[in-house]
C-alpha cells in the first residue's frame, strides 16, 4: 500500500519503521523544517522497547540509555521512602525486555536515522497537515502550503493538536486539568557527587510531586514537577519560565530536590498547562486513521504517552496484515487498542490523585494499600498489565 503519514514525531517514525519493514511504500509528512525533537527524558517499558528491538534498533539504544533499578516513591520533605518498585534485572527477566530511561531527541534521532537510511526520499518537511480528502479508491493528504499527496492510507500521527483527527472525529474540547508541568535536565557534573541512586525517584507531596531520573548514561538528571496551579494555562511545552517561581514551588522540598532545582540553568525552565482530552472509541474512516497523542493524548503520571503511540505502529501494521482491506484493517488496528489506551488514559488521570494527597498519613495509606495489592496478587504487580503486553504477538481479535 501507498501509506502517507502525518507527523514526524516518535510515533509517526515507528509506525513508519514497521510499515516500510512490511513491505509498504511509506511517505512522511513533518511540519517542521528538519526531523528533530526537544523536550527531556521518557520512560520506556518492556511493552515499547520490544517494539524497538524487533526493528533492529536495541544496539544504537544500549548507547545512549539508562536502565534504573527501581522506582522509590518518597515523602516531600523527609525524603522518606513510602514505596518501591523493583525495575533493573528483575523487571527484564519477568517481561523479557529491560526498562528503559532515554531523552527524546536521543530515541526521536535514533528512528529518523533508521528511516532516512532505507527511504530518504520519502521525507518531506515543511509539509504541515491541514486537512484530508477521501473516496472510495483512496485518500489525499491537504497541506497547509497547498499541496497535496494521493495514498492508500493516511496515518494521523499529528499530535495533540491534530488537523487529521478533526477531519476524522471533528473538534474535541480540550479539558483544563488544573496542573501545570516543570521540565529541566541538568548536567550530572554539576551535581553533588553520588548525587542519586539509578532510580526514579518520585516525591509527592501535597498539590504537587516530582520525578527525577538520569538520561544519557547519567550524563544528564531529568527533573519533571507537577504543581496544581489554577494560573497558567499555556499548553506549548516550549514555554519558558522563571526558575525563581520553579525554586518557590519546591520551598522546603527535601534536600535532593533541592540541589537539583538550585543546578537547573535559570533560562533552561520549561512549564506548560496539562489539559485532558476525553478517549474517543472510534478513530478510523475507511482510509485514515489516527496514532499515539491525536488518538489517545495521556497525562504524564503513568510514564505511558511514547510507550503507547510505539505499540500503536505495531499493532497498526499487523492489523493492516491481517485483514483483507484497509477499512477491515483499520478497524481491526482500533478494536485492538481503544480498551487498552483508554485504561492507560483513565488510570494516569487517576494517579495524579494519589501523588497528591494532603499530608503524609494519606501517602502512607496510598502506598500501604499498593504494598497489600501488589502481595494479594499472585500472577504479580498490579501494574504488569502494562508490562507484559507484547505488540509484536499479542492475538488480534
Amino acid at each position: 500500500m501507498k501509506i502517507l503519514i502525518a507527523g514526524g514525531g516518535i510515533g509517526g517514525l515507528t509506525a513508519a519503521l514497521c510499515l516500510h519493514q512490511a513491505g509498504h511504500d511509506v511517505s512522511v509528512f513533518e511540519s517542521a523544517p528538519e526531523l528533530g525533537e526537544i523536550g527531556a527524558g521518557i520512560q520506556l517499558g518492556a511493552n515499547a522497547v520490544k517494539v524497538l528491538d524487533s526493528l533492529g534498533l536495541r544496539a544504537e539504544f544500549d548507547k545512549v540509555v539508562v536502565r534504573p533499578e527501581a522506582v522509590r516513591f518518597r515523602l516531600f520533605d523527609t525524603g522518606e521512602t513510602l514505596h518501591e518498585v523493583p525495575l533493573g534485572q528483575a523487571y527484564e527477566d519477568r517481561y523479557g525486555a529491560p526498562y528503559f530511561h532515554v531523552h527524546r531527541a536521543d530515541i526521536h534521532g535514533i528512528l529518523a536515522r533508521a528511516f532516512m537510511q532505507i527511504a530518504p526520499e520519502k521525507v518531506h518537511l515543511n509539509a504541515h497537515a491541514a486537512g484530508f480528502g477521501e473516496s472510495a479508491d483512496g485518500v489525499t493528504l491537504r497541506l497547509a502550503d497547498g499541496r497535496s499527496f494521493e495514498g492508500d492510507l493516511l496515518v494521523g500521527a499529528d499530535g495533540i493538536r491534530s488537523a487529521i483527527r478533526t477531519g476524522i472525529v471533528g473538534e474535541i474540547e480540550a479539558n483544563w486539568t488544573g496542573n501545570v508541568a516543570w521540565r529541566a535536565t541538568v548536567e550530572t557534573k554539576r551535581l553533588p557527587a553520588h548525587f542519586m541512586d539509578t532510580i526514579v525517584s518520585n516525591f509527592v507531596g501535597p498539590r504537587k510531586h516530582v520525578v527525577i531520573y538520569y538520561l544519557r548514561r547519567r550524563e544528564l538528571v531529568n527533573l519533571v514537577g507537577v504543581v496544581e496551579n489554577d494560573q497558567w494555562r499555556d499548553e506549548s511545552w516550549t514555554s519558558k519560565s522563571s526558575w525563581e517561581e520553579l525554586k518557590a514551588d519546591y520551598d522546603g522540598w527535601a534536600p535532593t530536590v533541592q540541589a537539583l532545582i538550585d543546578a537547573v540553568p535559570k533560562d533552561e525552565c520549561y512549564r506548560w498547562a496539562l489539559f485532558n482530552r476525553l478517549p474517543i472509541d472510534d478513530w478510523s474512516t475507511g482510509h485514515a486513521t489516527l496514532l499515539g497523542d491525536a488518538a489517545h493524548a495521556t497525562l504524564p503520571f503513568l510514564a505511558s504517552g511514547a510507550a503507547m503511540a510505539i505499540e500503536d505502529g505495531r499493532i497498526l501494521t499487523r492489523a493492516l496484515e491481517q485483514e483483507s482491506s484497509i477499512a477491515a484493517g483499520l478497524q481491526c488496528y482500533q478494536r485492538n487498542r481503544i480498551e487498552r489506551t483508554t485504561r492507560i488514559v483513565n488510570t494516569s488521570t487517576a494517579m495524579g490523585q494519589v501523588y497528591h494527597q494532603p499530608d503524609a498519613d494519606g501517602f502512607r495509606r496510598q502506598f500501604a494499600a499498593a504494598r497489600e495489592a501488589a502481595a494479594a496478587n499472585t500472577g504479580g504487580p498490579p501494574d504488569a498489565w502494562l508490562a507484559e503486553y507484547d505488540p509484536n504477538t499479542v492475538k488480534l481479535v
